[in-house]
C-alpha cells in the first residue's frame, strides 16, 4: 500500500510535477535560495517531513509537488494534469495533501476526485511578534481574497450600519444589541458551517429526487409537522402572563407534534438505509425509540410545572376493567404523573435497546453463517 504525500498550490511553483525525495529536496533548496520568505518553502518541507515520518513507521510513502499557474481555471487544470501524471507513475492507494493557504486548500477536491485522501495537512507559519512581522502578516491577510470577504466585508458592513442604527433606534443600547446580535448570527453561520450546508443542499435535494429516496418525502412531512407543532404550541402560550409557564405550555403542547416530526424523518432515513444496504446501523434503529423516550420525559416535566402552576388539572384515570377485576376512576397526584411519564420513557428506552440488540445479533449470526 503506497501513500502519496503531495504538496499542491496555485502559485506556479513548477511547470512539471516533481516526484521523489531527492527531486523535491532539490526543489525546496532552489525555492529557498531564491526567496527564503516564500510560504511554499514551508509547505514543501512539511511534505518531506510527513513522508519521512510515514517511512519511519514502515509505510511505503512517496513525496511529490504539483502546481499550476495562470487564472483559476488554468491552474486547476494544470494541477489535475500533473496529478494524473504522478498517479500513473507512482500508482498510490491513498494520499496526504499538504497545503499552505486557503486558496491552495481549494485544490483538495481535485485530489479527492482521483485518490482517497486520508488527511489534509495545513501548514501554519509561526511569526515573531514584532511590528515588522505583524505588517507582513497583515499584508498576506489583505492579499487573501477569501479572508477579505469573510472578515473585512462583515466588519465594514457593521461599521456602516452602526451609525445608521444610532440615528434610527430609540437608544444606544438597542443599536449595540442589534449590531452584536448580527455579528453573533454571522459567527454562528460561519462557525457551524451553515454556508457549506446551504451550498450542498441543492445538490443533495437533486440527488434525492433522482435516486427516489424515501427520506425526501418524510423530511417534508417532518417540516410540516414541526410548523404545526410550533403553531399549536404558540396559540395557548401567547395568552399567558407568566413567561416560564408560557414556555412550559408551548413545550407541553408542541412536543407530540415535534416528536411525530422526528419519527417521520427517522422513518424515512431508516427506509433509505434498508433499501440501499439491506442492513441498518444500530444508531438508526435506536433513533425512533430515543425520540419517543425524550418526548415523554420533556412532556412529563412540562406537565409537572403546568400542574404546579395551576394551568393543568390532575390527570384523571378512567374506570378500567379486566374480566372480573375492575378499577374505579381516580386522579394521579402531581409527582405520580411525572413518575409515570419517566417510567414510560425508561420502558421505551429499554425496549429500544432490546430490539436493536436482537436485530444486531441476528445480522451477526447471518454474516457468520453465510459462505
Amino acid at each position: 500500500m503506497t501513500t502519496l504525500v503531495v504538496c499542491v498550490d496555485r502559485a506556479g511553483l513548477t511547470d512539471e510535477p516533481v516526484v521523489g525525495w531527492e527531486a523535491v529536496r532539490a526543489l525546496v533548496t532552489d525555492i529557498g535560495i531564491e526567496d527564503p520568505g516564500d510560504s511554499r518553502v514551508n509547505s514543501t518541507l512539511e511534505a518531506l517531513k510527513v513522508t519521512r515520518d510515514l517511512r519511519d513507521e514502515n509505510e511505503d510513502a512517496e513525496v511529490a509537488v504539483v502546481s499550476g499557474g495562470g487564472d483559476a481555471v488554468s491552474a486547476d487544470r494544470a494541477v489535475a494534469a500533473g496529478l494524473d501524471t504522478i498517479i500513473e507513475r507512482v500508482n498510490p492507494d491513498s494520499a496526504v495533501v499538504v497545503v499552505a493557504s486557503a486558496e491552495a486548500e481549494r485544490l483538495v477536491h481535485i485530489v479527492e476526485s482521483r485518490l482517497r485522501v486520508d488527511a489534509v495537512d495545513r501548514v501554519v507559519v509561526r511569526q515573531s511578534h514584532d511590528i515588522e512581522s505583524t505588517y507582513y502578516v497583515l499584508k498576506q491577510f489583505l492579499a487573501d481574497e477569501e479572508l477579505r470577504s469573510t472578515v473585512l466585508v462583515p466588519l465594514g458592513a457593521t461599521l456602516l450600519a452602526f451609525p445608521i442604527l444610532l440615528l434610527l433606534a430609540e437608544s444606544v443600547t438597542l443599536a449595540i444589541a442589534i449590531v452584536v446580535a448580527a455579528l453573533g448570527v454571522f459567527l454562528l453561520y460561519k462557525g457551524l458551517g451553515v454556508d457549506e450546508l446551504a451550498n450542498e443542499l441543492p445538490g443533495q435535494v437533486r440527488e434525492a429526487f433522482y435516486s427516489g429516496q424515501v427520506s425526501l418525502v418524510t423530511y417534508v412531512v417532518a417540516a410540516g409537522l414541526t410548523l404545526i407543532g410550533a403553531f399549536v404550541g404558540a396559540i395557548p402560550a401567547t395568552g399567558m402572563d407568566d413567561p416560564f409557564l408560557a414556555v412550559m405550555e408551548f413545550v407541553y403542547t408542541a412536543v407530540p407534534w415535534l416528536a411525530t416530526a422526528a419519527l417521520a424523518a427517522s422513518a424515512g432515513r431508516l427506509a433509505d438505509e434498508l433499501l440501499e444496504d439491506e442492513s441498518v446501523r444500530s444508531a438508526f434503529l435506536n433513533l425512533p425509540f430515543g425520540v419517543v423516550a425524550v418526548g415523554l420525559v420533556v412532556r412529563g416535566f412540562a406537565g409537572y410545572f403546568l400542574e404546579r402552576g395551576g394551568v393543568l388539572g390532575p390527570a384523571q384515570v378512567p374506570a378500567l376493567s379486566f374480566g372480573p377485576i375492575s378499577v374505579a376512576p381516580f386522579a394521579l397526584a402531581t409527582l405520580e404523573r411525572l413518575a409515570l411519564f419517566v417510567a414510560a420513557s425508561l420502558a421505551v428506552s429499554v425496549c429500544g435497546i432490546l430490539v436493536v440488540s436482537y436485530i444486531t445479533d441476528r445480522e451477526a449470526v447471518g454474516e457468520l453463517s453465510s459462505p
